[in-house]
C-alpha cells in the first residue's frame, strides 16, 4: 500500500508539473504576444506622430496660397520670391492625398493644388507648364513647354484621388484627359520610351533622350489598370529594359540622369550633347529611381533597385551625387539623396538592407528647412509611402 502511494503521489507530481510548465509557456506566450502587439502599436504610433508633424511643418513652408481656391509648392529659395515647378506640383498632390489616406487631412490642399495645376495647363493641352515665377513686382511668368516627370506625377496622383474620392468623376475625367495627351505629346512612338518634355519632339535633338526618373512602373501599372490602354505597359516595359541596360553597364549598378536610348540600347548623355555637367552621373535626377522602383513587383525593376542598395548598403555614409563607377562627386549628405534610399529600403526589409534603412533615417533628425524645397519634399514623400 505504502509503495502504491507512493507512485500515485510520484504520478500526481509529475502531471502538476507538466499542467505547470504549460501554463509557463502559455504565460510566456501570451507575454510575448502583447509585448510584440505594444512594440507593433508604439511603432505605428511614432511614425503616424512623426508624419503629422513633418507634414504640417511642410505644408507651413511650401505650400503658398495663390487665391481662396489656388495653391502652389513654392521652390523658391528667397522670401521675397514665389515660383514652383509642375515637379512640385505633383509632389505637393502626391503627398496630400497620401495625407488623407493615412489619416493625416489634406483634402483641401490636394484640391487647391489641383485648382492651380488645372489653371496652368499649357494651352490646347492638359500638360501643365513646367515652371512659374511670380517677380517682385508681383507679375507671373508662365514657360509654355512641360516637363514630363511633373505631368506623370500629377497623374498618378489624380489616380490615388479619384480611388479616395470615387464621388468626385473630376479627377478622373481629368486623369483620362491627361494621360492621352502624356501619350500624344510626351512618347516617342518609335521607342515607346517617354521623352523629357513635349519640346522633345520626333525631330529635336532630344526626341532620344531618357531621363532616368521617368521611370515609374508603379504609376505605369496604374494608369493601364484605370484606362485598359496597353501602351503602358509597353512603356513600362521598354523604359524599365533601358534603365537596366544603363545599371548592368557598371559595378555600382548605378544609373545617370539622363541617357540617349534606341528601340534597343542606351548610351551615355554626355554634357557635350546636353547643358548640364551631371547628366551622366547620379545626381539630383537619378537619385528618386530607388524609391520610384520600390513599390514595383516587376523582377526587372526589383533586379535594378537591389543592383544599387547593394552599393549603398557598403558605403558607411551616403553623400551627395556619384559617378557611375561610384566615386562620391561631393563629401557632404543631402535628404534628397537618402530620402530615396530610405524609402526603397524600407520595403526591403530583412533582405540585407536594414543598416541601410537605419542609416539614412538621420534625415528624420533635422529640422525641416523652408527654403530647400527639393530636400523637403523628397523627405516629406519618402515618409509619406515609405513601409513603415
Amino acid at each position: 500500500m505504502a509503495v502504491n502511494g507512493l507512485k500515485l503521489s510520484v504520478l500526481w507530481i509529475r502531471r502538476t508539473i507538466v499542467k505547470f510548465t504549460w501554463r509557463l509557456w502559455g504565460l510566456v506566450l501570451i507575454v510575448v504576444t502583447v509585448y510584440i502587439g505594444i512594440i507593433g502599436y508604439i511603432r505605428l504610433d511614432s511614425s503616424q506622430r512623426l508624419r503629422k508633424e513633418f507634414y504640417k511643418t511642410w505644408k507651413n513652408n511650401y505650400v503658398v496660397a495663390v487665391n481662396q481656391k489656388q495653391s502652389l509648392i513654392n521652390t523658391s529659395d528667397a522670401d521675397h520670391k514665389v515660383s514652383t515647378l509642375s515637379e512640385a506640383q505633383g509632389y505637393g498632390m502626391l503627398i496630400s492625398v497620401q495625407a488623407s489616406k493615412l489619416g493625416l487631412g489634406g483634402k483641401h490642399t490636394f484640391n487647391k493644388l489641383y485648382q492651380y495645376y488645372m489653371h496652368h495647363r499649357i494651352k490646347s493641352t492638359q500638360l501643365m507648364s513646367w515652371r512659374q515665377t511670380r517677380n517682385n513686382y508681383g507679375k507671373w511668368s508662365n514657360e509654355q513647354t512641360s516637363a514630363t516627370d511633373g505631368d506623370l506625377m500629377i497623374a498618378q496622383s489624380l489616380f490615388l484621388a479619384s480611388k479616395k474620392w470615387p464621388q468626385k468623376k473630376y479627377y478622373a475625367n481629368q486623369l483620362r484627359l491627361l494621360l492621352n495627351d502624356i501619350l500624344k505629346y510626351e512618347t516617342n512612338q518609335h521607342t515607346q520610351v517617354l521623352t523629357v518634355g513635349n519640346w522633345a519632339t520626333p525631330t529635336s535633338n532630344s526626341a532620344n533622350l531618357m531621363r532616368s526618373s521617368d521611370v515609374m512602373p508603379t504609376a505605369f501599372e496604374q494608369f493601364y489598370k484605370f484606362s485598359h490602354n496597353r501602351q503602358w505597359l509597353v512603356i513600362k516595359t521598354a523604359m524599365l529594359n533601358r534603365l537596366f541596360q544603363l545599371s548592368e553597364k557598371h559595378k555600382s549598378g548605378l544609373v545617370p540622369d539622363f541617357a540617349w536610348v534606341t528601340q534597343h540600347s542606351t548610351s551615355p548623355a554626355k554634357s557635350t550633347r546636353i547643358p548640364d555637367k551631371y547628366a551622366n552621373d547620379y545626381y539630383y535626377n537619378a537619385c528618386r529611381v530607388p524609391m520610384l522602383l520600390a513599390t514595383s513587383h516587376d523582377p526587372l525593376a526589383q533586379k535594378t533597385v537591389k543592383s544599387m542598395l547593394h552599393f549603398f548598403a557598403n558605403h558607411t555614409t551616403v553623400t551627395a551625387g556619384y559617378t557611375m563607377r561610384g566615386k562620391p562627386l561631393n563629401d557632404y549628405q543631402s535628404a534628397s539623396f537618402s530620402a530615396p534610399l530610405l524609402m526603397a529600403t524600407s520595403w526591403h526589409r530583412n533582405q540585407g538592407y536594414d543598416s541601410l534603412f537605419f542609416h539614412e533615417q538621420w534625415i528624420f533628425a533635422k529640422a525641416m528647412t523652408k527654403h530647400d524645397y527639393y530636400n523637403a519634399t523628397l523627405t516629406m514623400y519618402a515618409l509619406m509611402f515609405s513601409s513603415i
